[in-house]
């Protein structure tokens, strides 16, 4: 185990590395990696010490064919044949599968939600869906299953059906009844919010309301939440400190999902302390875990910069992601530290700028010729 700090491992998904460049404005910079591709960079990563585990979609393993959504039980078919191989990888690098999640925005079926869909058909899908993520989960050894809120969201106010959230619960109530039918051996499921992105609203936006929403579900001390900070609750202006502090209190903090953001825009999904904000926020999240006796996994939920993806080393610029992500994560530990024994009593201005001094390593020396005494 890692075991640093408030963190115990460190787990890199398929997605990040499978990020091809494209945005809004802008096509694929990189080719296509496969999953057994991805598998062979994610055991390489594991090998050199950056991580202990790795999670995925569902999708980002196999395709899905709405046709057959039992096609993961044909145990001579390409759907098993692949997760067979994607194991016997990650179990020879010792490479933990610690999460799998349902892909419920990328098919054009899902343009208006997944669980929360207004079609009923689409809703029976989608669940039938999560329920080939959660086989596909648990035959690589996944303890956790984690909801993200995808496309189940809004733009238009007038058009949502008030049965909306009885749905979503609904959906969210099935997987936990399949778990136990289906005899899966999972021991946490998740929330993970999001304020907009790609719908301009989500029905669970911010941890805080995902938090409240498992209490409305059949087994609410099952679900936790996953936020990812410093980027959603970043991106609707909120502080990642307190959604911390909340929700260590509510014992509802699963794991974390670990980049960076700029507040208010769009989901950059930067590396983690990559970007012009959130420095002393980062180590001062790390160092509040520590202080409340958090202990879990973090999971980089991010990509490499667009601008740094070299399709003439489409190898060489994602390794470079995975050693930045694991760079980023340690200095935060460092920084955390470094503020760790902060004394309380200050002026806020003060401790401010002391815990500052102390991110950066400067002595009163070090600043003591620009004061004015």
């Amino acid at each position: 185990m890692f075991n640093r700090g408030p963190v115990t491992q460190r787990s890199m998904p398929f997605w990040p590395l499978q990020y091809r460049g494209t945005d809004p404005f802008g096509g694929p910079i990189l080719g296509a990696m496969d999953s057994l591709e991805t598998a062979d960079l994610l055991c390489w990563a594991g090998k050199e010490g950056f991580i202990e585990l790795t999670s995925a979609h569902d999708d980002d393993l196999v395709p899905w064919n709405p046709k057959r959504p039992e096609d993961d039980l044909d145990k001579s078919g390409l759907v098993y044949g692949r997760l067979m191989e994607i194991r016997q990888k990650l179990d020879a690098a010792n490479v933990g599968f610690h999460m799998v999640t349902c892909c419920l925005h990328g098919d054009p079926m899902f343009r208006r939600g997944g669980l929360t869909n207004p079609d009923p058909k689409i809703r029976e899908l989608a669940k039938l869906k999560v329920q080939r993520t959660l086989r596909i989960g648990s035959m690589l050894g996944a303890k956790r299953f984690t909801y993200w809120v995808a496309r189940d969201g809004f733009e238009v106010m007038i058009t949502v059906d008030p049965k909306v959230m009885d749905w979503l619960a609904e959906g969210l109530n099935s997987a936990i009844s399949y778990m136990t039918e289906a005899s899966l051996d999972y021991d946490m499921a998740t929330i993970e919010p999001k304020p907009n992105e790609p719908r301009g609203h989500m029905y669970l936006p911010t941890a805080g309301h995902a938090a409240a929403f498992t209490q409305a579900l059949n087994e609410p001390g099952f679900w936790k939440v996953n936020p990812e900070l410093t980027q959603h609750e970043g991106m609707a202006g909120l502080d990642p400190i307190t959604c911390i502090r909340l929700l260590v209190k509510l014992d509802k903090l699963g794991f974390l999902h670990f980049g960076n953001q700029i507040n208010g825009q769009f989901d950059n999904d930067f590396p983690p302390l990559v970007g012009p904000e959130h420095l002393k926020e980062t180590a001062e999240m790390f160092r509040v875990l520590e202080q409340l006796g958090w202990k879990g996994v973090v999971e980089y939920d991010c990509h490499a910069l667009r601008s740094e993806l070299n399709p003439d080393d489409s190898l060489g610029c994602k390794k470079d992601f995975i050693v930045d992500c694991t760079m980023g994560l340690s200095i935060s530990l460092k920084l955390a530290e470094r503020i760790k024994s902060l004394v309380f009593g200050m002026r806020e201005s003060q401790a401010d700028l002391n815990s500052i001094m102390l991110l950066c390593n400067l002595s009163d020396e070090d600043v003591s010729h620009y004061l004015v005494r």
